[in-house]
């Protein structure tokens, strides 16, 4: 569209006139491009600050972590959203299993860290798993935590000699910001020239206490990087953590707030039974009465009274009337709430009353896919592996193992099945193809393959030594309960090929047709 200006600057400038034209057509193709960064009456006090995650957080963070734990402590929705997480990420513990290749290296090392695992807590409460769920716990509600390595002395009874603290993100000191010798300073993490985290500037004791009874507590010195591991998610390129239901603490405090008035109204309500209308009449009433031991007049009420008022009175009732649409917007308010988290809404709320199996079976694979992420993208690689460089360091140094760098294979817990028997099946069916071995199908469960398979076979030589052949031995017993036509009569023979076992498989139900 031209107007009268381009016009006017046509007649003594035409060059110019034509480049106004051509970059407010450019401008205007822009600004139509995305919606979203429309500018009117719809978007007005709509404020989307550039600034980074660093400045956002450090503006942010602790109010987002003293307001979340609040609600983790006080609301029943958000403390279950926080086991729920912890219960899937960590489980009963990641296990780990020493993969170097050499058998005898291998189970020394599993051995060792079995031991040690017993007493890695620094505070001595906790085992290795222990300290797993707490960590987990402190990063989904507080955002991030912190695993301090502490070398211990060859007299202190601990093998090898390294021991693990748990510090909250509170411990960090947020004033340590700017420019630090070479580097810089954020939020009290110390960086290199390159980028490198170097250290980390801890307070001594924690600034919450009531009574800080180490001197010099509020004072932070730095603790190198390679003594700190610090677990967190990365949603963008940031230092520190935040709070996992972050999105979702007004809408936390929304429902609070609405759960409180309709209680307090229900019981204002309740408060007032009846009101008497009329003028103010000697032996006047409802209701036959008695009189008490004290002279006093008691209306009676009984199933059944038809009573008559006297004197003009009238009597009304009170009827509270019922709250509409109160489940529907706790439900809706509870949806939201478990999107913030990423879990959900049936196992937020424990609500099975609107899914079946196939609704459930599609949510939870969402969900555990997500868990996957979190498993081996963030908390094994933060807290796991250099958990566990620190103990072969630490076993190395001792002379336990002959080298400090021992591949490692992680197992997180398995996922209960919503029908084991199927799940079990497409386990069976992928290991008898060759698309998954058997160590794998174990290691899915949560379970170390080699200790599993040694308890297999020590049970089968217990079982060929006693003479006794179970229904659950593949070796003697086909799966329909009959026996092996090539069973061995020794059991010092090298056992056949069970192909009939094989056959069962066509005998198998079809999940497909058993779910219909």
């Amino acid at each position: 569209m031209v107007s009268w200006l381009d016009r006017a600057i046509a007649s003594v400038a035409p060059r110019t006139a034509t480049r106004r034209v051509l970059a407010r057509q450019a401008f205007e193709g822009l600004a139509r491009s995305y919606e979203g960064a429309a500018r009117g009456r719809r978007t007005d006090g709509w404020h989307a600050p550039g600034s980074s995650a660093d400045a956002e957080i450090g503006r942010a963070g602790a109010l987002l972590r003293d307001r979340m734990r609040d609600l983790v402590r006080n609301n029943p929705h958000a403390a279950k959203a926080v086991s729920v997480l912890v219960n899937n990420i960590v489980g009963a513990g990641i296990m780990p299993r020493a993969a170097s290749g050499d058998a005898a290296l291998d189970r020394e090392v599993d051995r060792l860290f079995e031991i040690w695992a017993r007493g890695c807590d620094a505070d001595g409460q906790l085992d290795f798993y222990g300290l797993q769920t707490l960590a987990c716990r402190e990063m989904v509600e507080a955002g991030e935590v912190l695993v301090r390595r502490r070398a211990r002395r060859p007299g202190d009874g601990v093998m090898p000699p390294v021991q693990l603290q748990l510090l909250e993100a509170d411990f960090l000191d947020a004033t340590r910001n700017g420019a630090l010798g070479a580097g810089q300073a954020v939020q009290g993490i110390e960086f290199d020239a390159l980028g490198r985290r170097r250290a980390y500037w801890l307070f001594g004791a924690h600034p919450g206490d009531a009574s800080l009874s180490l001197p010099g507590g509020l004072t932070s010195r730095a603790v190198p990087a390679s003594e700190i591991a610090h677990v967190y998610e990365k949603q963008r390129t940031q230092a520190r953590g935040v709070p996992w239901g972050a999105p979702v603490i007004r809408a936390l405090r929304d429902l609070d707030d609405y759960e409180v008035a309709e209680i307090v109204r229900k019981k204002t309500e309740a408060c007032v039974t009846a009101i008497v209308f009329g003028d103010e009449e000697a032996q006047q009433g409802i209701a036959p009465a008695v009189v008490d031991a004290d002279g006093n007049r008691v209306e009676q009420f009984e199933p059944g009274l038809i009573a008559y008022a006297r004197g003009g009175k009238d009597i009304r009732f009170n009827q509270p009337a019922a709250t509409g649409g109160y489940g529907e917007y706790k439900r809706a308010s509870l949806h939201t709430i478990s999107a913030g988290f990423r879990v959900p809404y049936e196992l937020l709320t424990g609500d099975l009353s609107q899914v079946n199996y196939s609704s459930i079976r599609a949510g939870l694979v969402e969900f555990r896919r997500m868990i996957d992420a979190v498993q081996w993208q963030l908390f094994i690689p933060m807290f796991c592996a250099p958990i566990w460089r620190w103990f072969t360091e630490a076993a190395w140094a001792a002379g336990r193992i002959p080298t400090p760098d021992v591949p490692v294979e992680w197992s997180p817990p398995k996922f209960e099945a919503v029908d084991p028997q199927k799940d079990a099946m497409a386990d069976l069916l992928a290991i008898r193809s060759g698309t998954m071995t058997l160590a794998e199908a174990i290691a899915r469960q949560g379970r170390n393959p080699d200790a599993v398979l040694a308890e297999i076979a020590a049970t089968n030589a217990k079982l060929d030594e006693l003479g006794l052949v179970l229904d659950s031995d593949p070796r003697r017993v086909t799966k329909t309960g009959s026996a092996q036509s090539n069973a061995l009569a020794d059991p010092g023979t090298e056992p056949d090929d069970i192909a009939s076992s094989s056959e069962a498989v066509g005998e198998e139900t079809d999940p497909e047709t058993d779910a219909a």
